[in-house]
């Protein structure tokens, strides 16, 4: 019987006892049936005939000498007619001496070979000997020291392939006796040990080898668990997504661990951790997660929520950490910041394990409880059975957050919207199916929707070119007459002629600036000042005070990324930023509720105003329920929004920096088109030399005038809408009509022709002034035209 539990390093010396099978026999006598009974009886004859067999053995010599008797002791655990379907057999725990096995087990060893060794799967030397230490715990002390875990032998099978067979052990019939070398074990001695687990030296400390003596066997039933195990290795590296609802998977998680550790106390914290950032943080993902390390908080460095043993552990050795007594560490130890942390959430114990995935740490998993010692490094170690499957879910949460960034990148920088994105997603498939095939690979085809109809409108800031001109003639003024102020200074003290030439030109682009404005104006100036002023600047703040403080006033104007005085010119950039922004947000709510009447493909462009395209049509939806009664709901949500745009930039217009303003255009294109997304440029664009003229018309049509005149067909005040066919006016004339009624639009409705653009005639336009709502003091809307509302202002 030579193998490692007989060594010296174990705290158990091993003896085949059946004396407590007896005991069972000699108990059950009378309450047994006439057959049983006599079997029991030969049984305890043969323990009278053998009293070695209650005593007990421990040498391999023995168990051959007495192997019938033991055969004959054994009978009633291993029927002959369950023995080809069993798997068991007869031995002593956690090693691989067999008194009698059954016939499946038999074979399956034959098939294994001759020269396969059996061994406990994931067991190593030192869990044998705690493995023994928990057993004096429980079974003399009465402890209850919970080391279950589960166990399995690894046996190849006639075709050489691994099967796993988990191993349930029956440990009615063993009886543990104390010697002259075993030390008695305190409370005080439990509590330092389940908080030492790996500490092993300490173990064997406390139960010195052989101390202690087992005396007895143990029935060892087996089942074939290879799928489980199978499954268990591959959800490990599994990366799929959970469609389950927080608060679910909080809950069937936390039921999953209190069965697990038999604890129905437990609470599940988790902790995500940022290495950018160094800093833990609760899980964005989870909006009902929380983490007892943080105790509220959003994020914390790791090293002020950590202490430098947890620190140690978690993130240098990637090892569990376990607090079995909060209360009394905190006690020994109060300024220690975690066990402060635990503390003041009333936690009694707690387990910290880390999430580690390819050697980078994830996150940490937190089991916590409100009793002391009910959690620490012994029952820790269940955790490594179910960390795998932890570990892969916390990838997929990492993923999916991910994606969500990168989806609101797409949304903001990108032209890909969800509506398209289905087609993106085939076309990606099959490029990626096509690598597994034994053709070439195929590359990623261009992206077309054939058959679609478009709509195109526009908030445009009217004038914005000369607004801009504006500001800038503005800016350069200033900073020229701030030049011009130091040129005198410095002629008074130094009358060169050089100083007066200066002067005169400063002047000269003055007047050139007011009166005759050009593009090349503005770089003349800044070449003239960057050239010819800045330095000359370093020699005059030398000179005199007077002249410094003058020149760093001029700094101090200048905007030092620009080289330039930016004041003017950063309220008219502001002023569009803002209306942009404010006309933006309008749309892409409205989009929000459009989406949900018809899926269809939206886009909008900040420029000097906001522009946008919607196409619709059933191949962008991908699925046969496309009807026009869409496209003409799509035209008259459009139609109103663009009501609600104005009304809503002329709320803002009074708190701009700039006085702005804004007109609105719909372009309607009476037939549908194809729709592409050009790789190259990654953006969609209409397909076909016909369709080529809608986006001519697009580009140019707001800069027409209306036929005979040198009026522009947008105007302030009036939604302009662009068609060519008498059916688009009748259709767009009803939807004014409704609008109206809604006192969105006035009852001014005009009609006109477009002179005729490159390329382009025969275009009509509808315009009509739209009404601007107002709630007076007592709570009533006002309507006001656009007139009415330049007039309010005048006044």
């Amino acid at each position: 019987m030579k193998d490692k539990t007989t060594t010296p390093q174990f705290p158990l010396k091993i003896e085949v006892s059946f004396r407590k099978l007896f005991e069972s026999y000699r108990s059950r006598l009378d309450s047994m049936s006439t057959l049983q009974r006599a079997r029991a009886e030969d049984i305890l004859k043969l323990a009278k005939d053998f009293p070695v067999l209650s005593e007990g053995f421990d040498s391999e010599e023995a168990l051959t000498k007495y192997q019938k008797q033991v055969d004959m002791v054994l009978e009633d655990f291993f029927a002959d007619i369950l023995g080809s379907n069993e798997i068991k057999i007869a031995s002593i725990p956690y090693r691989f001496v067999i008194f009698r096995s059954s016939e499946r087990f038999k074979n399956i060893m034959a098939h294994a070979g001759d020269d396969f060794e059996v061994q406990l799967n994931n067991f190593d030397e030192n869990e044998a000997y705690i493995m023994g230490c928990s057993i004096i715990l429980n079974a003399y002390y009465g402890y209850k020291v919970d080391f279950r875990r589960p166990f399995y032998y690894d046996i190849p099978d006639t075709n050489g392939v691994m099967r796993h067979y988990k191993v349930l052990y029956n440990g009615d019939y063993i009886d543990i006796e104390k010697t002259d070398k075993a030390i008695d074990i305190t409370p005080e001695d439990v509590a330092e040990l389940i908080d030492n687990f790996e500490n092993i030296e300490l173990w064997k400390e406390k139960f010195p080898p052989n101390s202690w003596v087992f005396k007895g066997f143990v029935i060892a039933n087996m089942f074939d668990a290879t799928m489980d195990v199978s499954l268990s290795s591959f959800k490990e590296n599994l990366i799929g997504i959970d469609s389950k609802e927080d608060d679910s998977l909080k809950a069937d998680f936390r039921n999953i661990v209190r069965s697990i550790f038999g604890l129905p106390s437990l609470e599940l914290g988790y902790a995500m951790y940022n290495q950018d950032e160094a800093v833990f943080q609760s899980p964005s993902m989870h909006e009902n997660a929380m983490s007892y390390i943080l105790n509220g908080k959003v994020s914390e460095r790791c090293k002020e929520s950590l202490c430098s043993n947890s620190y140690e552990k978690l993130f240098e050795k990637n090892e569990i950490y376990s607090i079995s007594d909060v209360p009394k560490f905190h006690k020994l130890y109060p300024k220690n910041v975690l066990y402060r942390t635990l503390h003041e959430q009333e936690i009694g114990s707690a387990i910290i394990a880390p999430l580690v995935s390819q050697g980078k740490l994830l996150g940490v998993m937190e089991i916590v409880s409100p009793n002391a010692q009910e959690l620490n490094s012994i029952n820790a170690n269940k955790l490594h059975d179910i960390l795998p499957y932890l570990v892969d879910s916390v990838k997929q949460s990492v993923e999916r957050e991910t994606n969500e960034i990168e989806l609101l990148i797409q949304n903001e920088c990108t032209s890909i919207h969800p509506s398209v994105h289905w087609k993106f997603r085939k076309e990606a498939e099959r490029v990626i199916r096509s690598k597994y095939k034994k053709d070439n690979p195929s590359s990623f085809r261009e992206i077309v929707f054939n058959d679609v109809y478009p709509l195109f409108g526009q908030i445009d800031i009217k004038g914005s070119s000369l607004a801009r001109n504006y500001a800038t003639q503005h800016d350069l003024i200033l900073q020229l007459q701030h030049v011009q102020k130091i040129i005198k200074k410095i002629w008074k003290l130094e009358s060169l002629p050089i100083y007066e030439q200066l002067n005169y030109r400063i002047e000269k682009f003055e007047e050139e600036i007011k009166t005759h404005f050009e593009v090349d104006t503005e770089r003349r100036v800044l070449s003239f000042l960057k050239d010819e002023i800045v330095p000359l600047y370093d020699h005059l703040a030398k000179k005199n005070e007077a002249l410094s403080a003058l020149i760093q006033e001029y700094y101090e104007e200048v905007d030092d990324s620009k080289g330039f005085i930016y004041k003017h010119r950063k309220e008219y950039d502001d002023s569009v930023t803002l209306v942009n922004k404010n006309m933006a947000r309008v749309l892409d709510v409205k989009q929000k509720e459009a989406q949900k009447m018809y899926p269809h493909y939206y886009e909008r462009f900040k420029t000097d105003g906001v522009e946008h395209n919607l196409y619709i049509g059933e191949s962008i939806t991908k699925r046969d329920s496309f009807n026009k009664i869409y496209l003409y709901n799509l035209r008259l949500w459009q139609l109103q929004v663009m009501c609600e745009m104005e009304n809503n930039f002329y709320q803002l217009k009074e708190h701009l920096p700039v006085k702005l303003d804004v007109s609105s255009m719909i372009l309607v294109f009476n037939t549908s088109l194809s729709l592409r997304f050009r790789m190259d440029e990654k953006r969609f664009d209409v397909d076909g030399t016909y369709n080529a003229r809608y986006e001519v018309v697009k580009k140019r049509v707001d800069k027409a005038n209306i036929k005979g005149t040198d009026e522009r067909i947008t105007q302030p005040g009036k939604i302009t809408i662009i068609y060519s066919q008498r059916e688009d006016e009748k259709e767009y004339l009803k939807y004014i009509s409704f609008l109206q009624h809604k006192k969105l639009l006035d009852s001014d409705v005009e009609i006109f022709e477009l002179e005729d653009l490159q390329g382009v005639t025969g275009l009509k336009a509808i315009r009509v002034n739209v009404l601007y709502s107002k709630r007076t003091k007592d709570s009533k809307k006002e309507y006001y035209t656009y007139e009415d509302l330049m007039e309010q202002i005048k006044s």
